[in-house]
């Protein structure tokens, strides 16, 4: 298949809050539903039939892929839902001196889980309380 996708695009190096990470997603939610809308019309175009215009719509869904990635490393997060139906995003974190992420899915109104480096979606556990910013005030993640 000509072109290739950026699956594993380096994050900038940078730890989200809580509060951080829901502030950066009004422009992470446009960019997610412009990776599901893509990613999509890329799994339909890999069911079609070998023809000149099939590979030349995955090469331009790849290529709008890759710079969708970009955009999300950008800010610090990454794309995570290879099957394109959910969404899901990370954003570094520390919480309780321990390296997380910070994961969002498309269908949730805020940040409000994370999980372990290595445990991946299975292992969402709740933000802790404390590290949830009021209406009022935002509090660092430590």
């Amino acid at each position: 298949m000509p072109g290739t996708m950026a699956h594993n695009v380096p994050m900038r190096s940078r730890h989200f809050t809580p509060a951080l990470a829901n502030k950066s997603l009004p422009l992470v939610r446009k960019i997610v539903a412009d990776i599901l809308e893509t990613g999509k019309a890329l799994k339909s175009l890999s069911l079609q039939e070998n023809s000149e215009a099939r590979e030349q719509g995955l090469e331009e869904a790849q290529d709008r892929l890759a710079q969708l990635f970009h955009e999300l490393a950008q800010i610090g997060c990454s794309f995570r839902d290879w099957n394109f139906e959910i969404g899901l995003v990370d954003f570094p974190a520390i919480i309780e001196g321990q390296e997380v992420l910070l994961c969002w899915r498309s269908d949730e109104d805020s940040v409000a889980w994370y999980h372990g480096l290595h445990e991946g979606y299975a292992g969402r556990k709740p933000i802790p309380d404390a590290l949830l910013p009021d209406e009022d005030e935002e509090r660092v993640c430590t």
